[in-house]
């Protein structure tokens, strides 16, 4: 078992929490289909390079990461336990089971995971719990840097946190519970962190549904910047630079 822990405020891409988390591969008959699904729709956001790792993006650092929920169902909040991306895995063209990780516990208000794998588990872990915490329907959550919705969240009217709060964090997940008090957050599963350069995070009952709402929030983007300039580019999803459109606390 060892320990870690990161200070907020950290560069992209580190982990902001105390970590407790065991060396152990994470076993194929039990998760080898989950890990299976993660794999596959990562694949497809790495294609889109809204998953990844380039030098120009972040200070070279990889982002986004995929996770899904593990039973029991519902299971209790603070312990609704997921299989999520491992950390800095975003520049691998290639994913197996091994860079994965199990989340097991997360205790927001002592900024804790509990996890265990080959790999330490996603700087965003904190988020997805919270996201998991809001019901137990929720079975997929999908953390992507899309500058073209990023910057697009105000005109399409999408939730978005406060930018003062920073990725990771248990303000984060404070947040999260913010906005599915006052906002859309639950009928509409996505959001754009204010906080988080690019950062968007859709979620749903099914990989399909959390991948079919991010699909459909890009196209719309794309319409968004084809009515504001006449043109809508296919560069325009990875192109970055401009904080969000009439960004918001809601």
């Amino acid at each position: 078992m060892t320990s870690e822990s990161r200070t907020t405020g950290a560069p992209e891409g580190v982990i902001q929490y105390t970590v407790s988390h065991r060396d152990r591969a994470l076993a194929p008959a039990r998760f080898g289909d989950l890990g299976a699904e993660l794999a596959a729709w990562r694949s497809i956001f790495a294609g889109l390079a809204i998953v990844g790792q380039r030098a120009d993006r972040y200070d070279g650092a990889g982002y986004g990461n995929v996770s899904g929920r593990v039973g029991p169902f519902p299971g209790a909040r603070g312990a609704r336990a997921f299989v999520v991306s491992g950390s800095q895995t975003g520049g691998r063209a290639c994913v197996t089971l091994n860079d994965f990780a199990l989340v097991r516990r997360y205790e927001p208000t002592l900024n804790r995971v509990e996890s265990e794998g080959l790999i330490k588990p996603s700087s965003e872990s904190m988020t997805h719990g919270a996201i998991y915490d809001l019901g137990p329907h929720i079975r997929f959550v999908f953390h992507v840097h899309c500058p073209l919705i990023w910057r697009a969240a105000g005109r399409m009217g999408l939730p978005v946190s406060d930018a003062r709060v920073p990725y990771g964090t248990p303000g984060m997940a404070r947040e999260i519970v913010r906005l599915s008090r006052e906002t859309a957050l639950l009928e509409r599963g996505i959001l754009a962190m204010g906080g988080h350069e690019d950062g968007v995070i859709t979620f749903g009952r099914t990989p399909s549904e959390a991948g079919g709402i991010l699909m459909e929030s890009l196209a719309a983007a794309h319409r968004s910047a084809f009515d504001e300039t006449g043109k809508a580019c296919a560069q325009d999803a990875v192109s970055r630079r401009v904080r969000p459109s009439e960004g918001r606390r809601g």
